[in-house]
């Protein structure tokens, strides 16, 4: 081994008469010196090997939600349903475990079983886009690197909320997992209290694994951004047609979608529509009077393609509510939603609340 990588001691000669001695010079382990000396957990031949190009092509990805039994695990069978439907309707990405599938709510072993079940099942058919982001730099790195290895096209990373830091520490966190694969910024400050600002972004955009930024602030840092060559996905669904059409946007990643797939896809695909954006807005209007994934949660129950599970602190909607929801299905044509039962309003008692699972 190279006496730059470990510490080792040197022994020069003196002469001292007809005696000669030894003299230690001690040079320092490279470890001491190089502020990062971990090697990342990676390989060129993981599945689905993906460059940040594949991902900035993308038009409309769905931020799919994660169903459930009623003891609360993983109903898998209706997540493959689901994620069959948006490849149907021509979704070509699906965030995994992200805020609206409740990466918050579950382990890091769920976690990245349902990226690698996702990768296992439709990695051939929809790109896999892993909500691997945390506000701990450590727990996003090992998870990234866990995601990647289980063959996740891409990562979906958000900046640490909570415990906040600098602009400077924001930036160290991102390139933490910049190197291990595609990766695209998340910026909610809604949810983290922080905004990710542009320096930030110009920073990192240095990298070739940079795909692009999902954007929640609103159309003007969205044209900002595109003005400059950055590719950005709307994450605000009632933004999302006038960022694709005026601003520059590559499309929406989208919780509207998980229940109109092929009409998020028209509105993303099909040329500026003001039409069919104005006819979806009292859904998507619906689908955030409350923090998401809630409306969507009972919206999907209510459909009849997930059951009526919530991992607490998520409750479904009031009754009035899904009234409500029953007349927007109307409006829209049942026949534009995912599933084939008749909606239902469901009583109360239909849910169940699991605080343990």
């Amino acid at each position: 081994m190279s006496s730059s990588v470990i510490g080792r001691c040197h022994f020069g000669v003196e002469a001292a008469g007809s005696k000669s001695r030894r003299t230690a010079v001690w040079r320092s382990p490279r470890a001491a010196v190089i502020p990062s000396f971990h090697l990342p957990m990676r390989s060129y031949e993981v599945k689905n090997r993906t460059f940040a190009e594949d991902i900035k092509a993308l038009r409309l990805i769905t931020a799919i939600k994660t169903p459930y039994l009623p003891d609360g695990r993983f109903d898998l069978e209706a997540y493959d349903a689901l994620v069959n439907l948006q490849i149907e309707n021509g979704a070509e990405g699906v965030i995994v475990g992200g805020t609206t599938g409740e990466g918050q709510l579950m382990s890091w072993d769920e976690h990245i079983m349902l990226i690698g079940h996702t990768v296992n099942c439709f990695g051939g058919s929809i790109k896999v886009i892993g909500n691997t982001g945390s506000n701990s730099t450590r727990e996003a790195i090992h998870a990234t690197e866990q995601g990647f290895a289980v063959g996740m096209h891409a990562a979906l990373h958000i900046n640490p909320y909570y415990g906040k830091t600098s602009i400077e520490g924001m930036i160290s966190h991102f390139e933490s997992v910049l190197p291990m694969g595609p990766t695209i910024i998340y910026n909610v400050p809604s949810r983290t209290g922080q905004d990710v600002p542009p320096r930030v972004i110009q920073t990192l955009a240095e990298s070739p694994n940079l795909a692009g930024v999902k954007e929640c602030v609103g159309n003007d840092r969205v044209k900002q951004y595109t003005s400059n060559g950055l590719v950005v996905w709307s994450g605000n669904d009632d933004e999302c047609h006038d960022s694709r059409w005026d601003h520059g946007a590559a499309g929406v990643i989208s919780v509207t979608s998980n229940l109109v797939p092929g009409l998020m896809h028209e509105l993303m695909f099909g040329g500026k529509n003001p039409a069919l954006n104005l006819k979806l807005m009292p859904l998507v209007e619906w689908l955030f009077h409350e923090p998401n994934p809630i409306a969507l949660n009972t919206a999907l129950a209510q459909l009849g393609v997930v059951r009526p599970v919530f991992r607490l602190p998520y409750v479904p909607l009031t009754r009035a509510k899904r009234e409500a929801f029953v007349k927007i299905v109307k409006e829209i044509g049942r026949d534009n939603f995912i599933g084939e039962r008749d909606v239902q309003v469901l009583d109360d008692d239909d849910f169940v609340l699991l605080g343990r699972y």
